[in-house]
């Protein structure tokens, strides 16, 4: 069975960091490309990041742009979501998706189940 799995959210206070992990079960992760997204209860995903089977390649939705750095490691077949200078809006869960184009956000079709991030005082 294939699953994405995502680690690495939890509680952080404003202006702190965090750096989320993707990981895939059954699948190989490492021949493609791969976003992050946010999602809050009843809301659409949004906020993508997303990066090329290489990794030389990155592109970001305008509310990600500038506060979130997505890198990966092949040898690992890990995604990362570095997410710095968090702000109370940016509460919400965090799925990793593939099968997709970074041209286009809604062409991912595989996701994880997401992470929770918190940003609280």
């Amino acid at each position: 069975q294939v699953q994405l799995v995502e680690s690495g959210g939890g509680l952080v206070q404003p202006g702190g960091s965090l750096r989320l992990s993707c990981t895939a079960s059954q699948f190989p992760l490492d021949i493609y490309s791969v976003a992050w997204f946010r999602q809050v209860p009843g809301r659409e995903r949004e906020g993508g990041s997303c990066i090329s089977v290489s990794g030389d390649k990155t592109r970001y939705e305008e509310t990600a742009k500038g506060r979130f750095t997505i890198s990966r490691d092949n040898d690992k077949k890990t995604v990362y979501l570095q997410m710095n200078s968090l702000i109370p809006e940016g509460t919400a869960v965090y799925s990793c998706a593939t099968e997709g184009t970074c041209n286009a956000w809604a062409s991912f079709s595989r996701w994880g189940q997401g992470t929770h991030v918190t940003v609280s005082s």
